[in-house]
């Protein structure tokens, strides 16, 4: 396999270095080239320059292992708990899968990953957009929450400055609790999606099968965001969703008979 990005890294070499961070998460290092420190370091983290072949690589990764092992033990859980999907396949939400939720999400479960301080107020403004969902009030809210980080981020001596940056200490304290942080938003970023089932009385011991494929894609997704930036884990997402949504479009649109 050739070299892919400017990091110079092969698709191999940087899944050794995800599998080795899921042991033991860390806030360094970081991708090649990005730099806290960096006037322009909202540009590095929100437009990074990730090539699209690795996300395309990172993207069929989580697909193979989840169509593979995670989905169908997902599907056998829900058959034995009589928990069936909400998604309706005759109106599949294309917009809020490729669009709505990769922003919403990612802010919400991993945005403070890299911004624990900016986390205390953007945390529960996003959630309440994403338990809201799509519409206009909500959809203008993400989008003056998404400004006014690129706000805080351009301007590294302005008042932004404070609200961002933690003290020394609390930085250090972070740091100790950071593999906690990082596997707990996975875990909830899994738990989330049990809402796309209807439980029907489903015991509690098997829910965690239903929702394995989104704790693998958030332990994927955490890694984007802590190594490349906010804007490869929300790309990422949007490519992943749209996958299976593609081909369950084909499908029932060469095969109706299915959808009935």
């Amino acid at each position: 396999m050739r070299k892919a990005g400017p990091s110079g890294s092969r698709f191999r070499d940087e899944f050794r270095l995800f599998a080795r961070f899921l042991a033991r998460p860390r806030l360094a290092p970081r991708a090649p080239g990005r730099c806290a420190a960096h006037s322009n370091s909202w540009q590095a983290d929100w437009m990074p320059a990730v090539p699209w072949r690795r996300l395309l690589q990172w993207a069929a990764f989580l697909w193979f292992v989840n169509m593979v092992f995670l989905g169908p033990i997902a599907f056998m859980a829900a058959g034995a708990g009589g928990a069936q999907h909400r998604l309706d396949l005759t109106n599949i939400p294309w917009l809020q899968a490729v669009l709505w939720a990769p922003v919403v999400e990612e802010l919400v479960f991993r945005y403070g990953l890299r911004r624990p301080g900016r986390a205390l107020w953007l945390l529960p403004v996003a959630a309440v957009a994403m338990l809201a969902g799509p519409r206009w009030s909500t959809v203008a809210l993400v989008a003056a929450v998404v400004l006014l980080c690129w706000h805080i981020e351009s301007r590294p001596f302005s008042l932004g400055r404070a609200v961002r940056q933690l003290s020394w200490h609390q930085r250090r304290a972070y740091q100790a609790w950071f593999p906690w942080v990082f596997h707990a938003s996975c875990l909830l970023f899994a738990a989330i999606h049990l809402h796309n089932f209807s439980l029907h009385g489903t015991p509690y011991w098997l829910m965690p099968l239903l929702v394995l494929p989104q704790w693998l894609t958030g332990l994927a997704l955490g890694w984007m965001r802590v190594r490349r930036g906010i804007g490869a884990s929300m790309l990422l997402h949007g490519l992943f969703n749209s996958g299976p949504l593609l081909i369950v479009w084909i499908v029932l649109h060469t095969v109706p008979q299915l959808a009935t």
